[in-house]
């Protein structure tokens, strides 16, 4: 397998039912593609960048194996125990060797392993989930490291998941091979509330310098736009935000008609870089969203990965 293979991809959907699903938690964190080559491990972010420096206390995740290729996920806990993109989000982008020491002696994290693609030179991509996971599960794994569990029931699994406040659940077909890059039917999220990522293609000030962002998804002529997002906006939010979003600066909207004049008054137009994560209540009939809030920024997805549910 030449270079890193980029991650399978699940697809959203409602939970199955029925026999032959595997379901394991869906975690607050950010994927990753271990490599690891005689004990000596490297990470690879889903867009295929290497991560490793920025994680330093992963580095011997992989010293008890020779040669495996795994899949999972780097989480950071936050104080109350629960996984935290946002306490995440400060170690993503260090790449400096002793800030990320500090970091990461400050805000460990772990790397939570559920599927392994190679195991100790045997090629596991063609074989189905249940056999990778029996696989992995044999794997001897340095400390920051573990295998969640994997359950056969998925109501009791989305029950775990709402009571732990995690975000959801992914479901596995217990005979699905891995398909790297692919999204495929057969690994389904099942978010417990309903969010989805937009790109910011403006902002428009309130009674602050940022009162709501402007998102959309991209279409064949520009952003198709899906509304204004005010809500979940903290002092530290709009901060990170204008700091985001003021070197993306143009005179050109993008999302061209598609924004109503009432929205478009006063805003800010970016070039339609920055990807966030936005919960909301519903849509309405053109697609608005109804609700909507600023939940995060998501720095490891780009533009083009983002899509209407």
């Amino acid at each position: 397998m030449a270079g890193p293979p980029a991650p399978m991809l699940a697809s959203p959907g409602v939970l199955p039912a029925g026999p032959g699903w595997a379901f394991e938690f869906k975690w607050d964190g950010i994927r990753a593609i271990a490599v690891v080559s005689d004990g000596r491990t490297r990470l690879f972010a889903r867009s295929g960048a290497e991560v490793t420096a920025a994680y330093p206390e992963l580095a011997s995740i992989g010293r008890g194996l020779t040669d495996s290729v795994l899949d999972g996920e780097v989480v950071a806990m936050d104080e109350a125990g629960q996984p935290s993109f946002q306490v995440l989000a400060e170690r993503m982008h260090v790449r400096e060797p002793h800030r990320a020491a500090r970091l990461a002696a400050a805000v460990p994290v772990t790397y939570l392993v559920f599927d392994a693609l190679r195991a100790e030179g045997e090629e596991l991509t063609g074989r189905a989930y249940h056999i990778r996971r029996e696989r992995l599960e044999n794997l001897t794994l340095g400390p920051r490291a573990m295998v969640p569990p994997s359950f056969d029931d998925g109501p009791a699994t989305v029950a775990a998941s709402r009571e732990n406040r995690l975000e959801g659940v992914v479901a596995k077909r217990a005979e699905s091979l891995y398909h790297p890059g692919i999204r495929t039917p057969d690994w389904v999220k099942v978010k417990l509330e309903e969010s989805q990522e937009f790109v910011v293609g403006g902002w428009r000030p309130g009674k602050r310098a940022l009162g709501a962002l402007l998102v959309g998804v991209p279409g064949p002529a520009g952003l198709e736009y899906r509304g204004r997002v005010g809500g979940g906006i903290s002092g530290a939010s709009e901060r990170t935000l204008l700091a985001a979003l003021e070197p993306l600066s143009t005179g050109r909207n993008p999302f061209g008609a598609s924004v109503p004049r009432e929205d478009a008054r006063g805003a800010h137009w970016v070039d339609p870089h920055l990807v966030v994560e936005v919960k909301f209540g519903h849509r309405t009939r053109d697609g608005r969203l109804r609700f909507p809030r600023f939940v995060r920024i998501r720095p490891d997805l780009a533009p083009e990965e983002v899509h209407d549910a």
